[in-house]
């Protein structure tokens, strides 16, 4: 049986915080705020998994009041997603991704320089080949919050194949 997951995470663009997205730190300005480092594009991608899983959303897992989650790296967050797919969990359910395809929406920082970087990255935390993880960058022509420059927004979609523990 296949599942498709979808993942759509803000954050809002601060000065004095790293840019961090797909576990890259990207020369910028201003940063993402939130609890942990607010890679909005990880976080998407979170969703996107966990909803193909039906498991619910990042913030069943990794609740953004917890002190255990304060700072951390999103792509640790991706790791303990990469065990639950796995079926190291107790829900009942593991899968394969078959692929995970994912827009950044931001005026600027230009990111295709960064954009393979970020694929290898998310690649190697869920064990998938690089070919099974698409990102892209656009822009929004100036309009609305992206547009201004107040923040990042990204959008993700997970295709899973997922089997019930105990099927072969």
């Amino acid at each position: 049986m296949f599942r498709i997951g979808e993942g759509y995470d803000v954050h809002k663009l601060i000065v004095g915080r790293k840019l961090i997205l797909g576990g890259i730190d990207i020369p910028f300005d201003k940063g993402l705020l939130g609890h942990s480092d607010a890679d909005c594009l990880i976080h998407s991608i979170i969703d996107a998994i966990l909803g193909a899983l039906a498991l619910g959303d990042i913030g069943k897992f990794f609740p953004d009041n917890s002190l255990e989650y304060k700072d951390i790296s999103s792509i640790i967050l991706l790791k303990k997603v990469s065990d639950i797919i796995n079926g190291e969990n107790e829900y009942g359910v593991k899968g394969k991704i078959v692929n995970i395809d994912s827009t950044i929406i931001c005026e600027k920082p230009k990111l295709r320089d960064y954009i393979d970087d970020m694929r290898d990255n998310i690649a190697k935390c869920l064990n998938i080949d690089i070919n099974q993880v698409s990102v892209k960058a656009t822009t929004e022509e100036g309009l609305g919050f992206t547009g201004s420059l107040e923040g990042i927004a990204c959008k993700s979609v997970c295709l899973i194949e997922v089997k019930p523990f105990g099927e072969v």
